[in-house]
C-alpha cells in the first residue's frame, strides 16, 4: 500500500471531508463509509458498529469480487460494485488502496 506524507495528510483528508459532504447531500444517502482495502476503517458517517459490520463484509465481498474479475480477465481491475435490495443500494467504489463505499435507500430516488 502506498503511504501518504505527514506532510500530504492535511490535505488529503480535507479532500476526503468535502467529498463526504458532497455526497451526504445527495437525496438518500443514508451512509458513507471510506476504509482501506484491508478492511481499516478511515472515515465514515455509520455508527461504530455499522461501519464495523459493513467494513468487514465488505472487503470479504470485494477481495472475492476482485479475484473474480483478475480470473475472467487479468488485465483488469475491479472498480465498482453495486448491491441492491429492496431497501438499501450499497454502491463500492474501489481504488488500488481505498474503498469508498456509499449506502442509500433507493426509494428516495423515486418520483
Amino acid at each position: 500500500m502506498s503511504e501518504i506524507s505527514d506532510e500530504a495528510l492535511p490535505g488529503v483528508m480535507k479532500d476526503v471531508e468535502e467529498t463526504i459532504n458532497r455526497i451526504k447531500s445527495h437525496k438518500g444517502v443514508e451512509g458513507i463509509l471510506v476504509m482501506t482495502n484491508q478492511g481499516e476503517i478511515i472515515q465514515s458517517t455509520l455508527t461504530d458498529d455499522q461501519a464495523t459490520s459493513y467494513g468487514s463484509i465488505l472487503t470479504n465481498l470485494i477481495r472475492n469480487a476482485s479475484n473474480l474479475v483478475k480470473a475472467v480477465d487479468p488485465g483488469e481491475d475491479l472498480t465498482f460494485v453495486t448491491v441492491r435490495s429492496k431497501n438499501k443500494d450499497i454502491m463500492v467504489a474501489n481504488d488500488k488502496d481505498f474503498m469508498l463505499v456509499v449506502i442509500q435507500d433507493p426509494s428516495s430516488n423515486s418520483v
